[in-house]
């Protein structure tokens, strides 16, 4: 048989045990976050606060680095088609180079035009067709030969420093530097990167 001051013992020892036990328990849940503490409205400021620093971030690349624009003319079919959306990045300083399709501003509007010829280049638009340089040009893309205009630039021209000479790549009736010349580099507004073709429905 047990003693008394043994039973005690026991049970003393069982109590400091299942003290221990309950400062564990009391530790651990005072470690897990409240249910009571749960607010919804801080994750939906969080969530506005996320999506209105995208929205900033989009605003500073349209405004100062990338450009959109609608084509609403076939002045350069096929390669734009009226409807389609141009993105173009706003790149002038370093100039441009042959072939380039670049956005520039004529009368009030924007346009996409490819870029003929350079500073220093010379342009000449004969029976033949375009020639730069001397050279007739061998356009696969463009499907009608280049011609003058009755009441346009004359030519030959040599294109002066700063300046680029463009055509639309549909010739026929296409405003380009035929029309109004060659184009300072301050005056466009940038190089095309990609357009996203309008699809019918």
């Amino acid at each position: 048989m047990l003693r008394i001051d043994e039973i005690n013992r026991r049970w003393e020892e069982a109590a400091a045990s299942a003290d221990t036990r309950a400062k564990k328990d009391s530790r651990k849940a005072a470690a897990k976050p409240s249910a009571q503490g749960y607010s919804p409205g801080k994750d939906l400021l969080s969530l506005l606060l996320k999506v209105g620093s995208i929205i900033a971030v989009f605003t500073l690349l349209f405004s100062f680095l990338f450009g959109l624009l609608r084509c609403r003319e076939t002045s350069m079919a096929p390669a734009i088609k009226d409807g389609d959306l141009v993105l173009f990045y706003r790149y002038s300083g370093a100039g441009y180079l042959p072939q380039d399709v670049i956005v520039l501003k004529y009368r009030g509007q924007k346009q996409a035009r490819r870029v003929i010829a350079t500073a220093g280049d010379t342009v000449d638009i004969t029976e033949d067709g375009l020639v730069i340089n001397g050279a007739l040009q061998q356009e696969p893309e463009i499907f009608q030969i280049t011609r003058r205009y009755l009441d346009g630039e004359n030519f030959p021209q040599t294109v002066p420093e700063g300046q680029v000479f463009v055509l639309g790549d549909y010739r026929p009736g296409a405003a380009d530097s035929r029309v109004y010349g060659c184009v300072r580099l301050e005056e466009t507004l940038g190089k095309v990167m990609a357009v996203i073709r309008r699809r019918g429905i």
